[in-house]
């Protein structure tokens, strides 16, 4: 189970630089487009989850206790 460690501002920051890197997958053509739409599909996967495992890793957490 992965333990939340984000606090909502950075979950919100995370979603909306998630959904801007989207937006420039449809909008840019070569290779570029691809890295964007990785980078941005882990950021909105950890925004949603609440969870980032490099945080967990260096022992970060954003989430008020």
């Amino acid at each position: 189970m992965l333990t939340k460690n984000m606090g909502s501002t950075d979950r919100v920051i995370r979603a909306i630089l998630g959904l801007v890197l989207l937006a420039v997958f449809f909008s840019i053509t070569g290779g570029w487009k691809w890295l964007a739409l990785v980078v941005g599909l882990l950021l909105l996967l950890t925004a949603m989850l609440g969870s980032c495992p490099p945080y967990k890793l260096l022992g970060i957490s954003t989430r008020r206790q």
